[in-house]
């Protein structure tokens, strides 16, 4: 197996946190968060620090960090060091946290009702073409 770069390791990271998979996640002040995650590609756990991304992900947050532990026990000791530390800096802000987590924009096409009373879309309806027309 090919070694990852640590910005490899940190989109990685980032990409599950994104989706939903932090086991623990807290805001700290200053738009920053602590995570402990669990790659399951490659079954090492991991704590990240980071800020928030005003590019939308084209680049990592400044001053991201990691630390990568063998075994998930190990892991959740250092989060809730770093979390008692964050706590008594009077960092903590929130446990818990689901604040900007994800992608908030929402493009594409509308999503039709499951009980509309209309199959088709009315504006890709040609009004001169009808199927109900008899000949």
């Amino acid at each position: 197996m090919q070694e990852r770069s640590e910005e490899q390791i940190i989109s990685r990271l980032l990409d599950l946190e994104n989706d939903g998979q932090a086991e623990r996640r807290v805001q700290l002040t200053g738009e920053r968060f602590l995570s402990l995650l669990h790659d399951p590609d490659n079954g090492r756990s991991y704590v990240l620090r980071h800020g928030t991304d005003p590019t939308e992900g084209a680049e990592i947050p400044e001053e991201t960090e990691f630390y990568e532990y063998p075994t998930v026990d190990v892991a959740q000791r250092a989060f809730e060091q770093l979390l008692t530390e964050s706590r008594r800096a009077g960092e903590l802000v929130e446990e818990d946290s689901t604040e900007d987590i994800g992608d908030s924009e929402t493009g594409g096409a509308e999503v039709r009702d499951l009980y509309a009373d209309m199959d088709e879309d009315e504006l890709t309806q040609d009004p001169a073409i009808s199927e109900e027309e008899e000949p």
